[in-house]
């Protein structure tokens, strides 16, 4: 009995130094949905090695999105998570005016507006919803990381085909439309064959 009340009494002291050396060392409690951690800045202010980044991802535009260009809001999903998303406002939505978004090149804003027509509003917003997670912040990364496919998709400059690339898909083509007739005109040979003569 004495032995679990010096246990009892000796736990809180050992929290509470255990708090007190976290606090010490500066360490601040930031959940694993946080958006700093889900959606990290891609400008790499961190100083972290930066060798294992792909790459495909690091011929990317360094485009940090500011978040209050933007306005965001949440309802109900219909997505995962049960009885939650009859409670909770997990579906992220974000918007911005895409004509006066200045953090976006011209030329890119004018190729998003041909692109994503069917996601702009009368007023000129371009929308961007997200409920694919039952987290806020999950969405809310998620809305954004679209938003920044969408600018990538279209800085990236269209391929030229070569003349000889183009002859050579031609010429695979038409082989393949001959190799279809034939095959049609066997189909048929065999369907009249089967044709019972009544003379």
């Amino acid at each position: 009995m004495a032995a679990r009340t010096l246990r009892a009494l000796y736990r809180p002291r050992l929290l509470a130094a255990g708090f007190s050396r976290r606090a010490a060392a500066g360490a601040e409690f930031r959940s694993a949905y946080s958006l700093d951690k889900l959606y990290p800045p891609r400008g790499g202010g961190g100083g972290g090695d930066t060798g294992s980044v792909p790459e495909q991802e690091a011929k990317l535009p360094a485009l940090d999105i500011p978040m209050d260009r933007l306005t965001v809001s949440y309802c109900r999903s219909s997505g995962p998570g049960g009885q939650n998303v009859n409670k909770v406002n997990t579906k992220a939505e974000v918007r911005f005016h895409l004509a006066s978004a200045d953090w976006i090149p011209e030329a890119v804003r004018q190729k998003m507006a041909s692109m994503h027509k069917n996601k702009i509003n009368r007023a000129g917003e371009l929308i961007v919803n997200s409920e694919e997670s039952r987290y806020q912040m999950r969405n809310l990364a998620i809305c954004l990381e679209k938003i920044r496919v969408m600018v990538t998709e279209a800085t990236e400059k269209p391929k030229v085909v070569s003349k000889e690339t183009a002859q050579e898909l031609i010429a695979r083509v038409e082989k393949m439309n001959r190799e279809r007739l034939r095959q049609k005109k066997i189909h048929s040979n065999i369907k009249q064959s089967r044709k019972a003569d009544f003379d």
